[in-house]
């Protein structure tokens, strides 16, 4: 009764996480959520621990100086672009946003398997991402096809906002990039409109990747490869922090 109780009060404090269901507060966890607690507690780190590496992340968690590049992957999906990114970019650390438990899992197991230890993974709400890192803190940040919720009462819902696009700019260090892919028209005219008008440089922009030169330098993810099949094209921004 009491664990109940504490859940419930720590819900309506943090009500966006507990949509997902707080992982503590479980009744029935997985095999993806024990392993989220133990097997994998030195890499992946929950909604109640990941708060606690705010500033600490190069320090603490990677074991490296205050100049190493510390990257971000939001929505991390099953994890090929994150393992991908990992192994190719081995002087840099990573970190992976995930809220599903067994993408999540997915993910921090990929480069664990080839013995690469500059990878994390966390399970949080992205649009509190000032509450896992301190300002300056972060180099580059990717975010492949985030739900576009496309009809209209749903936007309220989108990740892209000005209010998410100024606190990542905030937590990012000078000549970082950002960089989107959705298959959706309509959220791709949208995060454009707020990019523009951010404290961003817009780099590049097309409406049809892999019809453009950025396609040389591009990994195709999981999502992508699907949307491809579709004949659906892929739209692509890349903007920078002076």
């Amino acid at each position: 009764m009491r664990l109940a109780l504490v859940c419930q009060g720590m819900q309506e404090n943090q009500e966006r996480v507990f949509s997902f269901g707080r992982t503590s507060c479980l009744p029935k966890p997985n095999q993806y959520v024990k392993m989220l607690v133990g097997e994998y507690r030195d890499f992946a780190f929950d909604e109640s621990r990941a708060p606690q590496n705010r500033g600490l992340w190069r320090q603490e968690i990677f074991k490296t100086d205050a100049n190493c590049p510390l990257d971000l992957e939001i929505g991390t999906g099953n994890g090929f672009h994150f393992g991908h990114y990992a192994s190719k970019n081995k002087d840099r650390c990573l970190v992976g946003i995930e809220l599903k438990f067994k993408p999540l899992i997915q993910s921090i197991r990929r480069p664990l398997r080839v013995g690469l230890k500059n990878a994390r993974i966390v399970r949080f709400d992205a649009k509190e991402i000032e509450k896992l890192f301190a300002d300056q803190e972060l180099n580059n940040v990717m975010i492949h096809f985030p739900d576009p919720w496309e009809l209209g009462p749903q936007w309220k819902h989108r990740l892209i906002s000005d209010e998410f696009l100024k606190k990542i700019h905030s937590i990012q260090r000078s000549g970082s990039f950002v960089e989107f892919k959705t298959d959706s028209a309509n959220y791709f005219r949208w995060t454009l409109e707020r990019f523009v008008r951010s404290e961003y440089q817009i780099e590049c922009v097309t409406t049809h990747l892999h019809q453009s030169r950025l396609v040389q330098g591009n990994f195709v993810t999981a999502f992508e490869d699907i949307f491809m099949r579709k004949g659906l094209r892929i739209h692509y921004i890349k903007v920078i922090k002076n």
